[in-house]
């Protein structure tokens, strides 16, 4: 019994092994071609491990582009993006598990079910809207038509749900105000709901290229994810540098699920898509 035991376990960290290997080896692939010269770059069979590393590539990504002042733009599109879509969606989630009003139902399975809207549908009115706003080539069209999101407001009300409902009721026997409630009894209970809305938000924000294709065209206020592209040339790919460039992009999205971590996985396990 145990050696049957022991041998399933066995087989299941092998498998599991080896789908670790296929996730990370992009990652490895990526960091190997970043460091390789000129030369290794196309060579039969390929090189996995470079023999002359050209650490000097990560540097001369921000000379053939400005890269500084894209990886500024898309970190305050992210970290913006991250304060108020995560603000909207725990108020917007908090109204509608803890009050009752006529067409709460509707109106939630309606806000529900824009998540089966292809943003290329609505990506044409989108422009159209920003456009007629002046908000072209700027941080507020880059920011705001993404602002609150189906999905967070879901997932906040799913959280929300299991708060019990006692301790809004004692709030307001204290005389405490709705939004002194919101602040004081209902945020600090939901850290791991905002681990993982923060994680998502920063994370999508941050590889957003359609909508900053779209809306920008000035190179000055180009995100990473576009300066990136701009690389790719017509002929020739200097891919030791794209991959070099990639690597660094990855590194803030990293830093932000590390940070949060410990409530990203809790949350994911206490939220549930429980109807």
């Amino acid at each position: 019994m145990n050696s049957n035991k022991h041998s399933k376990n066995f087989w299941i960290a092998v498998l599991l092994w080896l789908a670790a290997l296929v996730t990370l080896f992009p990652f490895f692939w990526m960091g190997s071609t970043a460091l390789k010269g000129a030369r290794e770059l196309f060579l039969r069979p390929p090189v996995f491990v470079p023999h002359y590393p050209e650490w000097s590539n990560f540097a001369k990504v921000f000379t053939v582009a400005p890269f500084g002042r894209y990886f500024m733009n898309s970190a305050i599109v992210a970290g913006l993006s991250v304060i108020l879509t995560v603000f909207i969606n725990l108020l917007a989630g908090y109204t509608f598990a803890k009050y009752r009003f006529k067409g709460r139902k509707v109106l939630l399975l309606m806000i529900v079910a824009t998540m089966m809207v292809p943003f290329q549908v609505i990506m044409v009115p989108n422009f159209i809207i920003i456009s007629a706003l002046g908000w072209l080539n700027s941080y507020l069209g880059l920011i705001i038509p993404r602002a609150a999101e189906a999905f967070g407001l879901f997932l906040s009300k799913q959280f929300m749900d299991d708060i019990p409902d006692e301790l809004i009721e004692a709030a307001r026997i204290d005389g405490q105000s709705e939004f002194r409630i919101f602040t004081g009894i209902i945020l600090p209970n939901c850290r791991p709901l905002i681990g993982v809305l923060a994680t998502f938000t920063f994370m999508w924000r941050w590889n957003d290229f359609i909508w900053p294709l779209i809306i920008l065209s000035k190179k000055e206020m180009f995100t990473v994810q576009l300066g990136m592209s701009n690389l790719i040339g017509q002929f020739y790919v200097e891919w030791n540098l794209l991959m070099a460039v990639a690597l660094l992009s990855v590194l803030p999205v990293l830093a932000i699920f590390l940070m949060f971590q410990r409530f990203f996985v809790q949350g994911i396990t206490t939220t549930g898509m429980k109807g």
